[in-house]
């Protein structure tokens, strides 16, 4: 299973290092830059993901497990994390990546992500979680292809309005077919994996790590949890820690093979304190809210999880208020 989490980590550290794939300036990009292009990649591997996702769960390789719904968590750790992203200059996948490419604050920002996250799901602030009270589950007689615990499996849109999985995944697919083909995308200049490639290699990287994992598809903030548990507290590693080590080995292989990878050591002490902040921030949203963009967004909306509805439009919102404050309201 470890050397398992790495290869894929290795995987899917290559193709965000090759599409520049941030979901941070995808949000950021869509309103204040009106460039859908990072978008229309994140749209393209959910796409393949949602498909993916229930047909191997349907052929019993694996059963859907979405993130637990709990919403007051969701809406105010999904707005910490929105804003920390600006703070720190990247999601949780951006800067894991970017630590491969040679930047420092991108170091900084994950250590300081991990350690935050670490301190919410284990440690000295784990109380935290108690004030927005337990998950919301829908209780199935037949759980189908969802994983299920006493009968109880967190809601997606599917069992909530109690019909058949496939139904509300083949519409979602339409939509995003829709959009995809029907909106015009913004014009780049790519060295790399174009929007089209870079969203299909990363519904693949996705389909692939939960046939490895089982329990989950892709994911950061536990990655982090468990590298710094085990490098510090000497815990035992896991499948999601390695693969969150891979990502690093895998960006900076593939920055090293295309001459992009360079030491960036910014001069203002400034930057190394907004992202610090930028770090804490998200490391506290991902922790409350049950995960990060990976988690929620590249990882739960293929899962229609009401939790990763929720999630994603308040990382979207918090996005694109810190993004105002910073750089827009004057």
């Amino acid at each position: 299973m470890l050397w398992q989490g790495l290869i894929i980590g290795i995987l899917f550290g290559v193709v965000l290092q090759r599409s520049r794939m941030c979901f941070n300036s995808a949000i950021r990009d869509i309103k204040f830059n009106k460039d859908n292009y990072l978008v229309k990649m994140a749209a393209v591997a959910i796409l393949v993901e949602t498909l993916g996702f229930h047909l191997v769960a349907s052929l019993g390789w694996i059963k859907l497990n979405p993130s637990p719904f709990i919403p007051a968590a969701q809406i105010i750790g999904g707005f910490l994390f929105g804003m920390g992203m600006v703070l720190a200059g990247g999601c949780a996948s951006g800067v894991t990546y970017r630590i491969g490419e040679g930047y420092i604050t991108a170091i900084l920002a994950g250590l300081f992500f991990g350690i935050s996250a670490a301190a919410v799901r284990r440690g000295a602030l784990s109380f935290v979680n108690s004030w927005f009270g337990s998950p919301i589950t829908v209780n199935l007689q037949d759980p189908g292809i969802y994983n299920a615990v006493d009968g109880k499996v967190s809601p997606t849109i599917a069992n909530v309005l109690g019909i058949n999985p496939w139904i509300v995944a083949i519409i979602f697919y339409i939509i995003l077919l829709v959009y995809i083909l029907g909106v015009k995308t913004t014009e780049r200049k790519v060295t790399g994996l174009d929007w089209i490639k870079g969203g299909i290699a990363l519904g693949v990287v996705g389909i692939l790590a939960y046939l490895s994992q089982k329990s989950y598809a892709l994911g950061i903030t536990g990655g982090w949890v468990n590298l710094l548990a085990g490098t510090v507290a000497g815990a035992p590693y896991n499948w999601i820690g390695m693969e969150v080590l891979g990502i690093i080995i895998g960006a900076f292989i593939s920055a090293l093979i295309s001459k992009e990878f360079k030491l960036r050591v910014p001069k203002d002490p400034k930057t190394y304190l907004q992202v610090i902040l930028g770090g804490i921030l998200m490391g506290f949203g991902a922790g409350v809210a049950a995960g990060c963009n990976i988690g929620h967004i590249l990882s739960g909306i293929p899962h229609l999880a009401l939790s990763s509805i929720l999630a994603l439009i308040f990382f979207v919102l918090g996005n694109w208020f810190m993004y105002w404050y910073l750089y827009e309201r004057k």
